[in-house]
């Protein structure tokens, strides 16, 4: 039986959990998804993780934030005073924006905090910081 090595192109099911147990992704009720690894498609510790597993082997794995979506970055947190936002933009806590850099590039951000005179809007990943586990099962490697 071949083994995952970097420049195969694989299909796995995978479930991601927080550190606690919380599930925020997984395949196993869709199509599994494909990769290459070593092409920087999925993050580095999940495409590090298949490599050296056999068609049919599941593991589970932890990634460190670093490993992960990296770090938490409080300069990537930017505090907006409310009279700043355009009238047809009512904020939502959790809701997605996207803001205009000078360059003329797009960034997302997450409004992560709401009060009566700002709004807190976060432009990190929602998993950055984040230990990540994840269940893996090898479906193919095509």
């Amino acid at each position: 039986m071949s083994q995952a090595k970097k420049g195969d192109t694989v299909k796995v099911h995978y479930t991601g959990k927080l550190e606690d147990g919380t599930e925020f992704d997984s395949s196993v009720s869709r199509e599994p998804l494909e990769f290459t690894i070593g092409e920087d498609q999925v993050i580095a510790g999940f495409d590090q993780s298949v490599v050296g597993m056999d068609v049919g082997e599941s593991k589970t794995t932890k990634l460190s934030a670093e490993e992960a979506y990296g770090p938490h970055l409080e300069e990537m947190v930017l505090v907006v005073e409310r009279e700043q936002f355009p009238d047809h933009i009512d904020p939502k806590l959790g809701q997605r924006l996207e803001l205009r850099q000078s360059s003329g590039e797009a960034v997302s951000v997450r409004v992560t905090d709401i009060s009566d005179s700002s709004v807190t809007l976060d432009a990190n990943h929602p998993l950055a910081g984040e230990d990540l586990v994840f269940e893996i099962e090898l479906v193919e490697i095509i």
